[in-house]
């Protein structure tokens, strides 16, 4: 697949495209066989009614059941013509469900009724809480032609481009207007871009067509005579790709063949460990080496956003696999979710980096209580965010023996997102006119966050920036509440001012330093050569860092390092990437 092959003209934001890894998260599935099991009565799809004033929004949950027993789910908005927004957060506890929908900053729970055919409750949106009522749909609702259809073309259609270790699921809806003209909207969840709207949408007997304006796109293909396939051909910058639908309401699985497939070769252990300062608990998973130990221990920082213990994110888990890898090697590991993520207690819109720094000295404390665990060898691997508490940590705390930073930043917060912006806008082929302009948008938000202190008073100043601006034009809504909502909180007021050099000088443990060569949102050019003066300007004697060929922010072999391919790329962590790490460890913390 041509790297420019399937390039989305995403919306500008205001900002930044993301802030260190974005903070999108879904449970994959792997397909492999499987016995048959019995469903769960929260698995299918249900459809519900929200009155938001005088707006009625339909909106469909889709719930299903990944292997390891977890739920993964998506809600579409028929209204809104959105589809596949991903659900977090997702749990099931007797007969209540919670969910979280980050993206726009909502929350639903309820109860289910005896029948299992219904599941009342409220719907919390900003300061509002509504009613919201979900019923069950039929089995394969979704997967047939509607009953009013002036097409056999009309419904839901799943298919993928793959090439070159890569696979953009694609979601087509087809459907007419009220003058009986075809519509369609195209949706690549991967890539978390939803609603693409369709032109000169047509069916002449079997063939069938529809053109993607906004990514130049162009697919012409033919319907079987059944009428659930469609085959044909998708073509972009003049490059033609072979790409089939079959009819059905749900997305293609996601292929993720590094995710470890039970039973594990090592003990795995779900724990919970305490927070005594900021009186909260913390729940993830151990996972340790067979036989006596005791074994070094590398404890999992993640990410800026709301993660869970997993890291995960677009359908990727890296800290499942980096933790399987770590433990197949001889190291035990510990990864745990974020304060109020998950199974943690605790507050995570109010939580800043610090506060996670404190997390991570409550995870250290757990790990001497361990007797299978060598307390002298534990050390701390940090992605991103996770590379600056490491060193927060590390700076002040005898009680970590190494660290590894995987694309942590050297830079000021400020800096990190003005150049993260920049990299990513040239990548995507925004001229220079242009992204001139959003850093100065960008610089102009960054002054408003630091002169205006109170929440709600900074959000109508930002909004009333974006509107005077004219970037209300290229950013769709959801995107704007989600970025507006990220401003106004503590993390970012922290994160904007925080320099991580001086943390850095402080740090005496061995430091090995990673990032990807084509990583756009923790450059390695900039931010490696901070690291490595800010350790030897400390004094550090042990210490190393490399830059990855062909990497990205994920440690992924990457097209370009466009946040935008992450989640189509079928490998979650490259295997060099990984015997780095673990080789470094092994070498630090050898008898």
């Amino acid at each position: 697949m041509k790297s420019a092959n399937w390039r989305l003209a995403l919306a500008i934001s205001f900002f930044s495209l993301a802030v260190f890894s974005t903070a999108w998260a879904q449970t994959p599935a792997v397909h492999k066989p499987q016995l048959p099991r019995s469903p769960s009565p929260l698995e299918g799809h249900w459809s519900g009614s929200l009155q938001a004033g005088e707006a009625v929004l339909h909106l469909v949950l889709h719930a299903s059941k990944a292997e390891d027993g977890s739920f993964k789910a998506t809600i579409d908005s028929l209204d809104q013509g959105v589809y596949g927004i991903e659900v977090t957060s997702f749990t099931q506890k007797d007969s209540t469900l919670h969910f979280n929908v980050a993206s726009v900053g909502a929350s639903y729970e309820g109860r289910f009724a005896a029948d299992h055919g219904s599941i009342a409750g409220d719907w919390t949106q900003g300061s509002a809480s509504l009613p919201l009522v979900f019923h069950r749909q039929p089995a394969g609702a979704g997967a047939k032609k509607p009953s009013d259809a002036i097409a056999s073309a009309e419904g839901m259609w799943q298919g993928a481009l793959e090439g070159n270790g890569m696979r953009l699921r694609l979601q087509l809806h087809v459907l007419h207007d009220d003058q009986k003209q075809l519509v369609a909207a195209l949706d690549s969840p991967d890539q978390g871009v939803s609603g693409l709207p369709a032109i000169r949408v047509s069916q002449k007997e079997a063939g069938f067509h529809f053109e993607i304006p906004v990514v130049s796109g162009v697919y012409d293909g033919t319907l079987n005579t059944a009428k659930t396939a469609i085959t044909g051909t998708w073509t972009q910058d003049n490059v033609e790709q072979k790409l089939d639908f079959q009819r059905s309401d749900q997305l293609l699985e996601l292929v993720r063949p590094q995710n470890p497939v039970k039973p594990y070769p090592y003990k795995e252990e779900e724990i919970t460990f305490p927070n005594g300062n900021a009186k909260i608990s913390l729940a993830g998973t151990l996972t340790v080496p067979r036989g006596p130990g005791p074994f070094p221990a590398a404890i999992l920082l993640s990410g800026s956003g709301p993660h869970d213990r997993d890291e995960s994110l677009i359908g990727h888990r890296p800290f499942l696999v980096l933790a399987d890898h770590l433990t197949r090697k001889g190291i035990a590991a510990l990864r745990f979710d974020k304060r109020g993520i998950g199974k943690s207690t605790g507050n995570y819109a109010n939580a800043t980096t610090e506060d996670f720094a404190s997390d991570a000295e409550a995870a250290l404390a757990y790990l001497k209580t361990r007797r299978e665990i060598d307390t002298k060898k534990t050390g701390l691997i940090g992605h991103n965010e996770g590379g600056m508490i490491a060193p927060l940590v590390a700076a002040h705390s005898s009680d970590v023996a190494w660290i590894v930073l995987l694309a942590g930043p050297g830079l000021r917060g400020e800096d990190t997102l003005l150049l993260q912006s920049e990299l990513i806008l040239k990548t995507a082929g925004v001229d220079d006119e242009q992204v001139a302009k959003t850093r100065e948008f960008n610089k102009q938000t960054y002054t408003l966050v630091r002169q205006e202190r109170d929440p709600a008073t900074l959000e109508a100043k930002l909004r009333d920036l974006v509107q005077s601006s004219g970037m209300s034009a290229s950013l769709p809504p959801a995107a704007f509440e989600s970025q507006v909502r990220l401003m106004v909180s503590p993390w970012f007021r922290f994160f904007l001012d925080y320099d991580p050099l001086p943390a850095l000088q402080k740090t005496m443990c061995p430091v090995l330093a990673l990032n990807g060569e084509k990583d756009l949102q923790v450059s390695p050019k900039e931010n490696l050569a901070k690291i490595q003066k800010a350790l030897q300007d400390g004094g550090n004697q042990d210490f190393q860092t490399s830059e990855l060929p062909a990497l990205n922010h994920l440690f992924q072999h990457s097209p370009t390092g466009s946040p935008t391919e992450y989640g189509g790329i079928e490998e979650t962590m490259a295997p060099e990437a990984l015997n780095t790490v673990s080789d470094w460890v092994l070498k630090h913390t050898a008898p």
